[in-house]
Formats: C-alpha cells, structure tokens, sequence
C-alpha cells in the first residue's frame, strides 16, 4: 500500500512490558511518554492510551491528524516463533504454551484490529477515519532508536536484548538516513535472557530487577565464571555465543532456570524478598564479568568489520552501564550513544524513526548533537495547574524566585536534608535526570543508607548515582566524555579514594558498605566507581543552576541524583503524585517548580503502612 509522506507520526510500543509512545512532528521529536507514569503501574505493558493521549496534546493534535501509526514489531513473526519453539519442545513445553496461547488468540494474534479498536476510542473515531498503521521489526525499531537519534552522521549499532521476533543480538550500519542489517544471533540463543536467568536465580524479578543483580555485582568475586563459561554459554572469539539449553527453562517451562542449573550452582534460587548472601554476591560477579566480556567481543568485531568511529546501542542490555563503562574506556570507537529509553519503551520512537526516514524515504540533518532533547520528553506543568494541584491536597506552600529558591535549597542540602525536585518535563526512559528526582549532598556519609532505607524503601547495598557539572566531570571521575543519560560507570579518581585498613581488606558482602571509600561517600559504590550524570545548561538550565548554586556554597559540582519514587513505584508524572510520595517518605522538602514546601509544614497526613501495598515490589 502506498502511503503520502507524512508529517505527523505516532510510534507504539505494546502488550510485552514497558509500553509507551511517542511522536515525531516532520522528523523533530515532540514527546515521548511511557504508560507506566500514567495508569502509576510498573512497567505497564498495556496499551498506552494515555501516554497517547499525553502526545497527541502536546503536538496539539488528535488522532485524525496522524498520518502514520508504526507499531515497533510485528507480532505474527513472534507468534511463529512462539509455535516453533513450542514444537520443537514438545511435549515439555506444554505448561508455557497452553499459558501463552489464551492471551495470543485472544489480542496478540489480530494486534491489527486490537490496535485500531483502541486507536479509534481515543476520540470514538470509526476504522476509516484512522492513519495507516505499519509494523516495524523490533530490533529495527531499536536500532532506529539508537541511531537516528544519535550525533553521528555514520556508525555501527549493536542491539542486545531478551528476545524480539527472532533477533536476540543485532548489528546494523547507520549511514545518513540509511539503516542496513549485517547480522544477528537468533533465540533462545541470548544474552538479554542468560542475564535475566541469573536475576531469577537471585531472587530479583525478571525485566524488573536486573539492574539490582548489576548492583550486587562489585559485593562478590566473580568465582563462577568459569563454571558458566564451561557450562552455560560458549562464547567465540567474536563474541557470537551459543547457550545450552537443557539449563535453561524459557523455552519449554514456566521459570528461567531448571534443575540441571540449581545443581551447577548448588541449590534451588533464592526465595525472593529472602537474605542475600554471599553466593548470591558472587554469582551476580560472575554474570556480570561474562556480561562484559561478551559485549566488549561484539563490539570490537562489529568495529573490524565495519571500521566504523562510533558506535550506537539499545536494547536492555544497552542499560548495563557497568558494562557500557568498559566499552568507552576499552573499546576501539572514538564516541558511543546509547539511547537514554533503551529498553521496549524506546521501541515507540525507534519505530517511528523506522517510517520517517526508511519509509518514507525522508532525509536527516545531523547537527552535532543528539536529537533526544535531554530525554525530558514528557508533560511539564503549568505555575496555575501546580498551585490548582497542591491546594486541593491541602498543602502548605511558598512561591520562591528563581535565584533565591537556589541558593536557599543549596543551604537545605548542606544540612544534609533530602530534597523532592520536580521541574520542567518528565524523562523518558528509566533514569531520573533532574526533572523527577531526589536529592541530596555527595559527601554525606549518612546520605547512601537514608536515602535507601528511609526514603525510597529498598535494599540498601543498591547505590545512588551523582549528578555532576558537566564541565567539573574530569574532577571527580576517570571519564571526561559526557553522560547525559547516566548511562555509564566510571571509577572515581584515585587522590578521592579512601584507602582500605587492612581489616576492612578482609570484609566481605554487604560488610563493605558501612566503609566509606571515598571524599564522596554518598555515591561510590563498594569498588570505587560510580553512575554518572553529567548536567549540561542548554539540556537542563535549572538543575545546572541548582547545582551552581550548591558549587557556590561548598565547592562542590555534584548532588546525588535518585529517581523520585519509592520501591515498586513508577517516577512521580504529577504534582499530586510528587506530593504524595513526599508525604509518605521521610523527606525534608519538595519543591515543585517554584513552590517550596516544607515537610514540618504541612498538614496531618492521614496514611497508613498499607499504602506500601499499592505498588508491587520490583
């Protein structure tokens, strides 16, 4: 079918986890939103109405107006491969498949109508009255999210994820508004899922909690790498690998792993929620090593056969920024982006991107910077619409000025008081980056555990992450490039190190996290690296500011950056969910815009531990 070059494109990313949308207004970036901040659901995967809804408003749009719609993969190629494995399972598949085939029948077989029934009651549109709607492939859709977004004219792009249609890892060479597949390695063969079948073994939750097992790595030795090297994985000299399955049970059963795999490791996976221990600690190590050695062969194969200077990457192994660390500071490119929305959320612009520029054959301008606009992509909120939300909660505010309200916060956070920061759009993606964040002062040495314990209600070996000038980056970390979208670790440099006593040397586990490592306790995590954030005026001009304003007080460029929520909990979207989050943390202030609110203020919040109840933990 042919299809007018168009204007207006609404991408889509559904029914597997992390829904989101996005559109592109003639090849520009408008909005990007993910389900979850809406419908306050952890990785939401249904349909993203209102992230629709949220879209189609700020491009000042309805849904007649869209010339395109682009789902970011094609559901009946996953559908065959979900029959095939099953067939060549048979009959131990039988569990999965009879669990599975209710939900496919029923939506995901005849998505195409699913899409268009929900397309059409965003405004009670018939089928005719709808734009076109295309599908693209998932791996596609994420390499179109990592490179036409990115500053480089030309550069390779690697896409490692779970699993797609087929494609499990995937390279592409993006040259101007080109995007040509090389090569891929197929499922069950996949790197993505051997990470989430550890995060299971561990007691993590699978497409939840594998950042957690990335952050339990540095508290082990990675003692059984050879074990899964030997056992799990084949790994070549280029990276390519091959898995063996009888360890695994993705394929035929309804959990990661089977019994031949809690054997290898010596007993069945930690009950969640259940202690850590240190085998725990030392498997996360050892996935994680392999992990890296993985992506850094890939990548340095993907360089010899394209000779290519920069590199791209998504997907949600692209969220390993341990891993992304060592490839910029090992690998052969000259520069690497990652896309900030890597995971399937990012798969709603990469899919758009798939029509602008493969489709309908538009060019791209390349201008020396990303075109993600810091990733602050989602709603912003009005002073009227603020002050609207916050009276109806009954809260006690001020309206502060600019400049004032800065040097007065950067007081709060000298004292050690923790911060709620809520300001321009909401980031698209999984990381807080100044507009839905907590904060406060890197050199606390209290900071790290309250945070965790007293304000987001989480394990506390999990670090916090430093928002840093990013003209002050080289100061406190062995990394010069910038990290807009806190997507990579970096080690903190030697002369702010704290040396170990020789008994500290002999702790182990979570013992170590007690010992402060460094002049920045808050954010140096147990093996002296950190997540960083550089902060840049022209992407964020008010948290630059912000942190200015603390440098002025103490010297410091940096704050420690989390995301605003609590355990299970989606990032805050609105006023009211902000509010609501600091009412029920151990927060100092909250600050909304230029309405500053302080905790001891407000009035008697009716509220008891059950609300803990509404958000499932990750």
């Amino acid at each position: 079918m042919s299809v007018k070059s168009s204007g207006n494109i609404l991408g889509i990313s559904a029914y597997y986890h992390d829904s989101g949308a996005a559109l592109l207004k003639d090849g520009d970036l408008m909005a990007a939103a993910q389900e979850e901040r809406f419908s306050r659901k952890k990785h939401d995967a249904r349909f993203p109405g209102e992230a629709i809804r949220y879209c189609l408003d700020e491009g000042g749009l309805a849904i007649t107006d869209v010339d395109q719609v682009v789902f970011y993969d094609k559901p009946l190629l996953k559908f065959e491969r979900l029959l095939e494995t099953y067939l060549n399972y048979a009959p131990q598949g039988i569990r999965s498949f009879l669990a599975a085939m209710p939900i496919w029948l029923k939506e995901k077989a005849f998505l195409k109508d699913t899409l268009r029934k929900e397309l059409g009651a965003l405004g009670n549109h018939s089928s005719d009255e709808l734009p076109p709607l295309l599908f693209a492939e998932h791996h596609q859709s994420h390499a179109a999210s990592a490179f036409y977004f990115s500053p480089f004219e030309r550069a390779a792009v690697l896409c490692l994820d779970g699993v797609g249609e087929w494609a499990t890892t995937s390279a592409w060479l993006g040259k101007n508004a080109e995007l040509d597949p090389l090569w891929e390695i197929q499922f069950p063969h996949s790197l993505g899922l051997l990470y989430s079948a550890f995060t299971y073994f561990t007691g993590f939750k699978v497409n939840s909690g594998e950042y957690k097992l990335m952050g339990l790595a540095p508290y082990g030795e990675p003692k059984y790498v050879d074990l899964i090297l030997d056992n799990l994985i084949d790994v070549k000299a280029d990276g390519t690998f091959h898995l063996a399955m009888e360890y695994f049970n993705y394929c035929s059963g309804l959990t990661m792993t089977s019994e031949r795999f809690d054997g290898l490791f010596g007993g069945p996976p930690r009950p969640a929620e259940s202690e850590l221990t240190q085998r725990e600690m030392d498997i996360a190590a050892s996935i994680q090593a392999v992990t890296e050695m993985v992506v850094l062969r890939l990548a340095k194969t993907l360089h010899r056969e394209t000779d290519e200077q920069f590199l791209c990457l998504a997907g949600g192994v692209a969220l390993n920024c341990v891993a992304n660390g060592r490839l910029l500071r090992e690998g052969p490119y000259k520069d690497i982006w990652i896309q900030p929305a890597a995971g399937d959320a990012g798969g709603a612009l990469g899919a758009a991107a798939v029509a602008w520029h493969l489709h309908d054959r538009q060019p791209r301008a390349v201008n020396g910077h990303d075109q993600m606009r810091g990733s602050f992509l989602g709603p912003q909120y009005s002073r009227e619409q603020i002050a609207g939300e916050l009276d109806a909660l009954g809260a006690r505010f001020e309206e502060i000025k600019d400049g004032e309200l800065f040097d007065k916060l950067a007081e709060y956070l000298e004292k050690e008081d923790v911060i709620g920061w809520f300001q321009g759009r909401m980031e698209f993606g999984p990381r807080a980056l100044g507009g839905r964040s907590i904060i406060g002062d890197p050199r606390s040495a209290k900071m790290q555990s309250v945070m965790n314990l007293k304000i987001k209600y989480r394990e506390s070996f999990r670090p916090f992450a430093p928002s840093v000038l990013a003209e002050r980056v080289g100061d406190y970390f062995e990394q010069d490039a910038p990290s807009p979208y806190m997507l990579f670790v970096a080690p903190v440099r030697k002369e702010l190190r704290i040396p170990l006593t020789e008994e500290q040397g002999k702790l182990f586990g979570v013992e170590r996290l007690k010992v402060e490592r460094s002049e920045l306790p808050a954010i140096t995590h147990v093996d002296y690296s950190a997540r960083i954030q550089t902060v840049h005026e022209d992407t964020n001009p008010r948290y630059y500011q912000l942190l200015k304003a603390f440098e002025r007080l103490t010297g410091c460029g940096m704050l420690v950056n989390t995301s605003f929520n609590v355990r299970g909990e989606p990032i805050v979207c609105t006023p009211t969910d902000a509010y609501r989050c600091f009412m029920r943390t151990e927060m100092d202030y909250l600050v909304v815009e230029n309405f500053l609110l302080q905790k001891e203020r407000q009035p008697k919040w009716e509220m008891d531990e059950s609300w803990r109840d509404e958000f499932e933990l990750d």
